[in-house]
């Protein structure tokens, strides 16, 4: 019996040796993408594209609404002096006009997420791959991405930041 004991005994310390030894092994990585991308010239130039393309879009919407202001003081200021199927006629030139306004904002949303995602989603496909092949080739068990908060906690002194790495992938100072 003391003999089954002490084997028991053994197996369990090895065993569990063995399993901290395996712990050990992981190796934890953490990386502010948000950083990493606002570093790359592609973001700086993407930036512009973007900025440009919504100021055409501000422009053109302020053109509309100068219309709209310019027809709407013209039509208060006839407004005593049309018939009354001029005045319905003018109306109705006023609510369309507001009704393409409101089509063109909303379409200009829409048109600059859509350019934003044409312009971003080539550098966040490159980030994601450097970030991947650096975990890959250094052996990292898990790289976590501290600016989408979902990391709530890690230990610098037991996590690798691996910005360094990343940045040496895509060839950033």
């Amino acid at each position: 019996m003391r003999r089954f004991i002490s084997i028991a005994s053994l197996m369990i310390v090895v065993a569990l040796a063995g399993q901290s030894a395996i712990a050990q092994n992981f190796k934890f990585g953490h990386i502010n993408s948000d950083e990493l991308i606002q570093s790359m010239p592609e973001y700086d130039s993407a930036t512009v594209k973007l900025e440009k393309f919504r100021k055409e879009l501000v422009n053109a919407l302020e053109l509309m609404q100068v219309e709209l202001n310019t027809k709407s003081e013209a039509y208060q200021k006839e407004n005593k002096n049309l018939s009354d199927i001029v005045k319905q006629t003018k109306e109705q030139e006023l609510m369309d006009m507001q009704k393409r306004i409101q089509d063109f904002q909303t379409n200009a949303q829409t048109q600059l997420q859509n350019k934003q995602t044409e312009v971003f989603q080539p550098i966040y496909t490159k980030v994601d791959k450097a970030i991947k092949d650096v975990g890959k080739e250094n052996g990292f068990f898990y790289v976590f991405d501290v600016a989408k908060g979902a990391l709530l906690y890690f230990d610098e002194a037991k996590s690798i930041n691996v910005m360094a790495l990343v940045k040496t992938k895509l060839g950033l100072k």
